[in-house]
C-alpha cells in the first residue's frame, strides 16, 4: 500500500499555493459567468424523430439514426464555426459527452449526446440566473488537502455505468484504473475516470456532501501520472459540476466506489443561488419516455 503524507510547506511556498489557488478560483467565476456556460442555460430539449422546438431559441429539431436536424423558419438563422445556416442543416454525428455551440441572435444552442439521446440546451444572454448568481463559496485552501497518490492501472479499462442527475439516463465510462491515497494513516482508493490532456478525472461524495457542500457529488481533475505511477490529488480544487446549479443538467453521479467516509473539507461548498426549471423547460414527456439503459 502506498502511504502518503503531505508535507509541511515553507511559508513562500504557501502564499504560491494560495495564490495559485485564488486564481483558479477566480478563473472558475469567470467561466460560470460566461453567457455560453450553463448559468445561461434556459431549457433542456430531448431530440426524436418527432420535430421538436424550443420557446426560446430558433429551429424545429429532430434527431434521427443518430443524425441531429434542424429546420429554420424564414428569418431564422443559426451560425457555426462564422457560417450562417438557413434553412435545413445536418449535423455531423456527435460523439457520447460530444457538443457544438452554435449562435442565434440573442443566445447560444449547446446540440450535444448525453446518456445516447441526442439534446439541445438553448443558451440566452439575458438569462435571469446569470443575474441572479453571485458566487460559489469555498473553503480556504489548505495545504494539508494536496496529497500524493499513486495510480494503480487495470490491465485493461473497464467500462464503469454510473447514474445521471437526470434519473431516466446512465453515463457509462471507460475507467483506466484506481487512485490510492492515505488520510490519517488510512489508505483509500477512488476510481479514476479519463480526464484532459492525458490526465484523470474523479467523481467523489464525502462526509461533506449534502452538509456544506453539494449533495450528489463533487469533480476533481487530477494531472497525468508519471512514469511510476505518481501523481496528486488536491482537492482544494474539488468543484461542482453543473447539476449543482441547474435542473437543466445532464451529470454523471458517481460510482458507488468513490463514496469517502471522512470529510474532504476543501474545494467548492454548496452554490448560494440555483436555478429550478419548470417542467415544459425540461422537456419532462420525452424524458419519461427515455429507457433507463
Amino acid at each position: 500500500m502506498t502511504q502518503t503524507t503531505p508535507t509541511t510547506p515553507r511559508p513562500s511556498d504557501e502564499t504560491a499555493f494560495a495564490n495559485d489557488w485564488r486564481e483558479w478560483r477566480a478563473s472558475r467565476e469567470q467561466n460560470l459567468r460566461d453567457p455560453k456556460g450553463f448559468l445561461a442555460i434556459t431549457s433542456l430539449l430531448w431530440l426524436g424523430e418527432e420535430p421538436i422546438s424550443a420557446s426560446d431559441a430558433p429551429g424545429a429539431w429532430t434527431s434521427i439514426d443518430d443524425i441531429v436536424r434542424v429546420s429554420l423558419a424564414d428569418g431564422e438563422w443559426l451560425e457555426l464555426d462564422g457560417e450562417r445556416i438557413t434553412g435545413e442543416y445536418e449535423f455531423a454525428p456527435i460523439p457520447e459527452r460530444g457538443g457544438v455551440l452554435v449562435r442565434f441572435d440573442g443566445g447560444w444552442i449547446e446540440v450535444a449526446k448525453r446518456g445516447g439521446f441526442d439534446i439541445i440546451r438553448p443558451r440566452r444572454d439575458e438569462a435571469s440566473f446569470l443575474d441572479t448568481y453571485t458566487q460559489t463559496p469555498a473553503y480556504e485552501p489548505d495545504a494539508q488537502w494536496r496529497l500524493d497518490a499513486t495510480f494503480l492501472p487495470f490491465d485493461e479499462p473497464r467500462p464503469v455505468t454510473v447514474d445521471g442527475a437526470v434519473d431516466t439516463i446512465q453515463h457509462v465510462y471507460d475507467s483506466p484504473g484506481e487512485l490510492e491515497f492515505t488520510v490519517d494513516g488510512e489508505a483509500h482508493r477512488l476510481l479514476a475516470f479519463p480526464g484532459r490532456d492525458d490526465g484523470l478525472l474523479v467523481l467523489f461524495k464525502d462526509a461533506t456532501s449534502g452538509v456544506t457542500t453539494y449533495g450528489a457529488l463533487r469533480s476533481l481533475a487530477v494531472g497525468a501520472p508519471d512514469a511510476d505511477g505518481h501523481t496528486q490529488l488536491d482537492f482544494n480544487r474539488a468543484s461542482n459540476l453543473p447539476c449543482a446549479y441547474t435542473d437543466l443538467a445532464t451529470c454523471p453521479l458517481p460510482p458507488a466506489e468513490n463514496r469517502l467516509d471522512f470529510a474532504v473539507e476543501a474545494g467548492e461548498r454548496t452554490p448560494l443561488e440555483r436555478n429550478h426549471a419548470a417542467p415544459t423547460e425540461i422537456g419532462l414527456e420525452l424524458v419519461d419516455a427515455a429507457p433507463a439503459s
